[in-house]
């Protein structure tokens, strides 16, 4: 069977280049005789693994000497919880900024931890725009300001990154890392979940500045405490091998497309080209601020729901997969992520004006 066009929101699709390789070496890599998936995470053929997955990240993302990078379990979602109880430094209070669901997610588990500053919310515009900073009330009494730098759900991204004085900049970059060009320095801590743009889900990218480290909750059991995991490079228990392995391939990938400056420049062709063809639509609209859409997720509803269901049946025949929007708030939503060739998008906009044509 022919591979189809996978739209997931995630996981997501993987480049063909890393599967074949993957496939390649299943039972034997590097001539070692082992699968990545049999090797002792001590060993020193895992290690080589290890050391080149970190060096292709900071190389890539010009991550500077004096941040940490540690590979963690437990997803992003994790993160909404240990990084309060790693960040706080004895300070009672935090910044966030609500864009969407998992901005929300965010700012509820740490509420659990201190009080949470709402300094921007777009709740009432149904999250499809994100609100005028010159407008956030930001507390200089926090630890830090959080934000969400691409929303999967609502298809809302940031495009710049926010200056919010002397806080602490945390961001979630699950949904759009490795999609564009950032400077690291602006940001005191990044995470993201691999499972969009680096590889399969098991994976959790942070990348935190040193100086915000060693005060955390005496309470944090040390597989979710920085420090300790730093100290252990991210192997105080045994770490998720094969995905890392796997993510340490997708970094060889863009490696080869010409790094993350030519994969941007692929994404915004990619954005642009189905936004065009979405905006010049009669049947199809996006809901977003155009100041705000998203290159990475791109939700779109039909002038007439009752045509939903026959439009993704008829787009599966074709192979487009996974377009249903998420069921918070329907519709469709196209997922085009760096593994998503060029080709694919132009294939579905083609099969969107035929569905057009004849509806």
């Amino acid at each position: 069977m022919a591979r189809v066009y996978n739209f997931s929101a995630g996981p997501s699709a993987l480049p063909e280049a890393v599967l074949k390789q993957a496939s390649a070496e299943m039972l034997d890599w590097r001539g070692s005789g082992m699968s990545v998936m049999e090797m002792s995470h001590r060993g020193k053929h895992f290690s080589t693994i290890a050391t080149e997955l970190e060096a292709d990240l900071r190389a890539l993302m010009g991550i500077p000497d004096n941040y940490k990078v540690l590979f963690l379990q437990g997803g992003a979602t994790g993160q909404f919880s240990f990084i309060p109880l790693n960040l706080l430094q004895g300070k009672t209070k935090a910044c966030y900024v609500n864009t969407g669901a998992w901005s929300v997610k965010a700012s509820g588990d740490a509420a659990k931890y201190c009080e949470v500053i709402l300094s921007a919310n777009s709740e009432s515009s149904k999250f499809t725009t994100i609100p005028d900073l010159n407008a956030w009330q930001l507390d200089s009494e926090a630890a830090y300001l959080h934000y969400t730098a691409n929303e999967t759900i609502h298809g809302v991204e940031f495009q710049e990154v926010p200056n919010v004085g002397g806080l602490p900049l945390i961001c979630d970059m699950s949904s759009n890392i490795l999609s564009r060009q950032i400077d690291v320095s602006k940001f005191g801590l990044i995470y993201a979940g691999t499972q969009k743009n680096m590889g399969p889900a098991g994976v959790t990218v942070v990348i935190v500045r040193e100086d915000l480290l060693g005060k955390a909750d005496p309470s944090l059991p040390d597989v979710f405490n920085y420090v300790v995991q730093a100290k252990n490079d991210s192997m105080l228990n045994t770490p998720a091998t094969y995905n890392w392995y796997l993510v340490g391939l997708v970094l060889k990938w863009l490696q080869g497309e010409g790094g993350i400056a030519a994969i941007e420049q692929k994404n915004i062709h990619k954005a642009t080209t189905l936004y065009k063809a979405i905006d010049s639509s009669s049947l199809y609209t996006n809901p977003v601020n155009v100041n705000y859409r998203s290159r990475m997720n791109i939700p779109f509803v039909l002038k007439d729901a009752e045509l939903d269901k026959v439009f993704l049946q008829d787009a599966e025949k074709q192979g487009f997969m996974e377009l249903k929007g998420h069921r918070s708030v329907g519709g469709m939503r196209a997922s085009i992520y760096n593994a998503m060739p060029i080709e694919g998008v132009q294939a579905l906009i083609d099969f969107m004006a035929e569905f057009e044509r004849t509806h």
